[in-house]
């Protein structure tokens, strides 16, 4: 969604400095200070169905499991916060510290194997960071998941990580004073033994372990036995180590949201530049349409004519012979057309404000749930532009059932939002997992969409309906023009089809970073790009539209409302094939996995057709404006 100059200047400074407004305040720690750790969901990419820590036989804090505060976009996202007991202070290196021994019966074994089958990871928190995996002793890399993976499986056999080597990175920012700057993880698998044979109840210290040495960390290389996932004791161990680093406090989040350079800047700019070829050809093919050929057929129209041409009248051809027709209301579906319209247009200026506002950088991913609660206020807050274009537009078809068209354009589609949410809601806590909304949030949702957005819709439809009707350049006839045969390359579901591979084609490179964001538990930071590319997509959906509107106009079949806003809004059926072909990628078996992605990605590409279509509507709209605005009608 697209706002101004002012703001496109804005987010292309993000592109160059990568700066992000961090949205909490920076916190020095000092030598010896406590420094928490906390625990959030287990997330898997394969199933999509997060579950708490704590479902597993890990170790609890000797105070009680306690949920930290969360709000409400964490709950949306599945985030359960919770305390550990892991202890870390400041400065202080911790060598091979047991935190617990624990008991694994049949039915944990079980569990753990399952969780372990399914790709599942732990997702650590230290100061606001999320932990990042260390791959090799020697060589740190932030790989393409947040967190730890749980265990591992080789050769059919199941292996658990019960040692974790704990990394954190600090820069000196005063006397005594320091802030934390990276937080890695490194797990190893160790059959823990205590030294003598000896056996500990998990009570008061416990013996020493044959595989530690004091002062030593445990390293990654070391030859010792992996700890399989079997019944009996488990000894769950962890390393602290701290490290100097040069890395500052606001650039502590760069690694996450690059991915350690993974990819390649390269790789947007070329999306952005083939993008930028799309939209030159389209202003080409449009140009010439407006420059050349409305030109001469305006000044043909315009012109006095002679007797002859009065005579070959009767077997001209072209546009300009439906101008009686051009603006009659659609005949099938006007309410629903006016709803669509409305709600699209909602959407579209919803878009354009969230992206910018993360292009900024006022949406910091240090702010966990930020982007989903701007999404939902945003939306909520413009439900009064979605009543009053549907109002208007109502009116200028001269509906009387305005009531009707201002509640479901208030209830249509963010009921079929809802629904959608509710029924995979209930699938979800069958499951038993976190992703499942808690009542108070999901009647916090229902406030917001009755107590807020219902309301704001009925007073913009309010002033819709005040405003007078759209007036038009030409006067509409009372009797339908006869519309001729049809060439075969100017059916509607062949113009339809066509109509939307240009505009996906301008964003599809962009749309697999943000799938990835979505579904594989990636950091989508780039929101630059994404505003060049929503910009190219805006610019692209217009171009194609009044391209083939102008064709249309010519073969004389004036029913363009619908066709221009199913032209653009294919783009959608694109993103949803495009959604098929990615699914792949999850390597997922579950039934409830199919259910949750495409649920939801049927509600992201109907927001797309709303969005794609109601921008392909306007421009036709003020394509036809204009050019029956340029000629004389006797």
């Amino acid at each position: 969604m697209l706002q101004a100059a002012y703001l496109v200047i804005l987010s292309s400074l993000s592109l160059t400095s990568g700066f992000y407004l961090p949205g909490v305040a920076p916190h020095n720690f000092y030598a010896g200070e406590p420094v928490e750790l906390k625990v959030n969901k287990l997330s898997s990419v394969r199933t999509q169905l997060p579950y708490d820590y704590y479902s597993l036989k890990y170790c609890k804090p000797t105070e009680g499991v306690q949920s930290e505060s969360e709000n409400l976009g964490e709950f949306l996202r599945g985030d359960r916060i919770e305390n550990s007991p892991y202890k870390i202070e400041m400065l202080e290196e911790e060598f091979c510290k047991v935190v617990c021994q624990v008991s694994l019966s049949n039915a944990d074994v079980g569990t753990f194997k399952k969780t372990i089958k399914n790709a599942y990871h732990n997702n650590w928190i230290v100061d606001n960071l999320p932990a990042a995996s260390i791959l090799d002793s020697d060589h740190f890399i932030t790989t393409q998941y947040v967190g730890f993976p749980v265990g591992y499986k080789e050769a059919n056999t199941y292996y658990l990580y019960n040692h974790v080597n704990i990394v954190l990175e600090y820069s000196t920012v005063e006397e005594d004073g320091h802030r934390i700057v990276g937080f890695y993880v490194e797990p190893l698998s160790i059959k823990h033994r205590f030294v003598g044979g000896k056996l500990w109840d998990g009570r008061g210290e416990p013996p020493s372990l044959a595989a530690c040495r004091d002062g030593e960390h445990l390293e990654f290389d070391s030859n010792r036995d992996a700890q399989r996932v079997e019944s009996g004791a488990l000894v769950y161990t962890y390393d602290v180590e701290w490290r100097e680093s040069s890395v500052q406090w606001a650039s502590r989040w760069d690694v996450y949201l690059s991915q350690n350079n993974a990819v390649s800047d390269r790789v947007h700019w070329f999306s952005i530049v083939n993008s930028v070829l799309i939209v030159m050809f389209l202003a080409f093919m449009v140009a010439m349409i407006l420059v050349r050929t409305l030109n001469r057929d305006i000044s043909k129209y315009n012109r006095v004519m002679t007797d002859e041409e009065k005579a070959d009248q009767a077997e001209e051809t072209g546009w300009k012979l439906v101008h009686a027709d051009v603006f009659r209301p659609p005949t099938q579906y006007p309410m629903l057309f006016c709803i669509f319209a409305g709600t699209g247009m909602q959407m579209f200026v919803c878009a354009l404000f969230l992206i910018v506002f993360a292009a900024v950088g006022f949406l910091s991913p240090a702010n966990r749930g930020s982007l989903m609660i701007a999404l939902l206020l945003i939306f909520v807050l413009l439900g009064s532009l979605a009543g009053f274009t549907s109002a208007r537009l109502y009116k200028t078809f001269k509906g009387k059932q305005w009531q009707r068209c201002t509640l479901l354009t208030a209830t249509l589609f963010p009921g079929i939002c809802f629904t959608v949410f509710f029924i995979l809601n209930a699938v979800v806590w069958s499951y038993g997992s976190t992703g499942a909304i808690p009542v108070l949030s999901m009647l916090a949702i229902l406030t917001l969409w009755f107590g807020i957005s219902v309301p704001l819709v009925f007073i913009g439809a309010y002033f819709g309906y005040k405003k007078d009707a759209l007036t038009f350049p030409v006067v509409t006839s009372n009797i339908p023009r006869q519309i001729p045969t049809q060439p075969w390359f100017l059916e509607t579901t062949l113009t339809t089809l066509l109509g939307g591979v240009l505009p996906f084609g301008a964003c599809f490179v962009e749309m697999f970073f943000i799938m990835s964001s979505v579904w594989m538990d990636q950091y989508y930071y780039v929101f630059g790009f994404l505003l060049l590319s929503f910009i190219i997509l805006t610019i692209t959906c217009a171009e194609v539209t009044i391209v083939l509107c102008y064709f249309q106009l010519c073969a004389e079949d004036y029913r363009w409302w619908w066709r221009s806003m199913m032209t653009s809004g294919s783009t959608a059926l694109y993103v949803f094939l495009y959604a098929c072909f990615y699914f792949y990628r999850l390597e997922s078996n579950m039934t409830v996995t199919y259910f949750l992605y495409f649920g939801y990605m049927g509600i992201i590409s109907l927001g797309t057709f709303l969005i794609t279509g109601a921008i392909g509507f306007f421009a036709a709209l003020y394509f036809t404006y204009s050019i029956y605005g340029s000629i004389k009608v006797d």
